[in-house]
């Protein structure tokens, strides 16, 4: 356990793990969290500024689906000589579409997240950041299918528990052309998709200001976010905690080389695991083989090793590699509009 995790009693646990999974979408948000753990508002208000002082918790917000709102985006992996890996990090970090950008072991030692404009050239926009830090190689690496989004740390079991937002009908989203196809947006909306977005404010009625900026009712915010969600440009409204201060300091991401008749299938199984906080389908290279990409969170990399181990036994892939994150430059949500 990390000495910032070892600060937290079993109260501020079920305050996290409340507030990553169902944050209440209500006029005075903190009163309805301190009903459920049975403690006074002013309480709840106080222990969070806590756990944001401590590094616990990064961000209450809305997370929105980047290519409902017409943005495209991609993993980017890139390789770089190790004296030029942390310079052109941070040159990379200064595009705002970048969300998540890991050093990692292996032969592709950066990997970021990238979402741009509609307006905008991902593939234009990559090959400049190659050409500009002087990449040694690069790959695109667009989710083709999607089988589990969601990191839920359980801060109470102390397992990596991870839940998904499937589509109504429950099947698993291919991420195809209808699926991507952004959903049209009036103004007004991209205004709240604004305000949405933002870090909740730790004051009693923290949505009013919000609303008031809109020139609306708090409760038609509220119904404007549970539209969002009907139409899939809004997964959910919730807390992100920095995980290794959390004490789930191993990151793994597993690679499977899946045959293709099998996708799905294997997809599934991975998802299903506990552990498994994203599980996607990728494009594959003659360097690099790998389709099938499971992020892994757990206390320790044996840890991490064992549950790929047991995912292996569970599907039959056996050629499969362990990437490891060696350092964090960046991880922020991206900022829409």
């Amino acid at each position: 356990m990390s000495s910032v995790a070892s600060q937290m009693d079993l109260t501020d646990r079920s305050l996290l793990n409340i507030v990553q999974s169902s944050f209440p979408l209500v006029e005075e948000p903190y009163r309805e969290l301190g009903s459920r753990l049975e403690i006074p508002e002013a309480e709840v208000i106080e222990r969070l500024k806590r756990l944001k002082n401590l590094h616990l918790l990064r961000q209450i917000s809305a997370i929105f689906d980047t290519r409902r709102l017409g943005y495209k985006s991609t993993l980017v992996a890139m390789r770089y000589p190790p004296e030029q890996l942390d310079r052109s990090a941070k040159e990379i970090n200064r595009h705002p579409g970048v969300s998540h950008n890991y050093a990692r072991d292996g032969y592709f030692n950066l990997w970021f997240t990238l979402a741009v404009a509609p307006s905008e050239s991902l593939e234009e926009t990559i090959e400049e950041m190659a050409r500009r830090t002087g990449a040694e190689a690069f790959r695109l690496l667009p989710t083709l299918r999607l089988f589990k989004i969601g990191v839920n740390f359980d801060m109470v079991q102390g397992n990596g528990t991870a839940h998904d937002h499937p589509r109504p009908d429950g099947q698993v989203a291919p991420q195809d052309a209808e699926v991507s196809r952004g959903e049209a947006l009036t103004e007004f909306e991209i205004g709240a998709i604004r305000e949405l977005q933002e870090d909740l404010s730790l004051i009693p009625r923290p949505f009013d200001d919000m609303s008031r900026r809109l020139n609306m009712a708090t409760q038609e915010l509220f119904g404007l976010a549970d539209s969002f969600q009907r139409r899939g440009i809004m997964r959910r409204y919730s807390a992100v905690l920095h995980h290794q201060s959390a004490g789930f300091t191993a990151n793994a991401m597993a690679v499977w080389r899946v045959p293709p008749e099998r996708s799905e299938e294997v997809g599934r199984v991975m998802a299903s695991s506990p552990w498994v906080t994203h599980c996607y389908q990728r494009p594959t290279f003659p360097d690099w083989p790998y389709s099938h990409f499971s992020m892994i969170h757990s206390t320790t990399q044996r840890q991490c090793e064992e549950i790929a181990r047991e995912i292996s036994r569970e599907t039959g892939i056996t050629d499969y590699t362990m990437v490891y994150s060696t350092h964090e430059y960046k991880k922020t949500r991206v900022r829409y509009f």
